[in-house]
């Protein structure tokens, strides 16, 4: 169970944000720098405790009209392995120390965690407050199951969002498909509250998580924040 503490950040997570997404290929560039409030999103637990895994939105109100932007991060004690072009940043946390921030798509700890929410093996938490589950949080999966044990993923970000291309470990699970099988979990990116973000048509999808978000008027988006294909679509 993650505890969230009611602490500070420093420095903060919106500042970490602000130097990091413009130089995202998805990140819609204005001539100002980026103006960030957060906007809502939920958590993941760590079966092992030791990661922090936020699922966040942000908007920005830089350009002539306010966008909202889906940023996984995972929060370490230590850095990972092999990881340096994912990091966002490090903070001090006024409880935990230094944590190192992370781009979540590119850590296997919130991969993992992620294709276990999807078939409804993980629980969504809210994002603010200790072992409470968001049930606004909605998942929809269809086919047999699979191990969330990830073999291998390749991560890569487009106009409009991030995939991971994922292989799954074969397990005993009668209820799982027997050989690892490869995916692809497209990460939304820029949250359109009036329309279908491009590339994440749900009808043909094995799965997908949706999840609301506050729009700048005060009223709920709502829309997919990660959607599931089989490889071979």
């Amino acid at each position: 169970m993650a505890v969230i503490h009611k602490t500070t950040m420093t420095p903060g997570k919106l500042e970490l944000l602000g130097v990091w997404l413009p130089a995202q290929p998805w990140y819609i560039g204005t001539a100002r720098e980026p103006e960030l409030t957060k906007a809502g999103g939920f958590r993941l637990d760590d079966p092992q405790g030791e990661v922090g895994i936020e699922f966040m939105v942000v908007t920005d109100r830089s350009g002539d009209r306010p966008l909202s932007y889906h940023v996984p991060l995972t929060y370490r004690g230590a850095p990972l392995d092999g990881a340096d072009q994912a990091l966002i940043g490090t903070s001090e946390h006024g409880v935990l120390g230094r944590r190192w921030v992370y781009d979540g798509t590119r850590d296997p700890v919130l991969v993992a965690q992620l294709l276990a929410l999807l078939q409804g093996r993980a629980e969504p938490q809210a994002q603010s407050a200790t072992n409470t589950p968001d049930p606004t949080v909605t998942n929809y999966f269809r086919g047999a199951g699979f191990s969330a044990v990830v073999a291998s993923a390749d991560v890569t970000d487009g106009q409009h969002g991030t995939d991971i291309g994922v292989e799954t470990t074969a397990d005993a699970d009668p209820q799982h498909e027997s050989a690892g099988r490869p995916l692809i979990i497209r990460v939304t990116r820029v949250l359109m509250p009036d329309q279908q973000p491009p590339g994440t048509d749900t009808a043909g999808a094995r799965g997908y998580v949706t999840a609301g978000w506050r729009l700048p008027d005060g009223d709920e988006g709502r829309g997919p924040f990660v959607v599931l294909y089989d490889a071979a679509r």
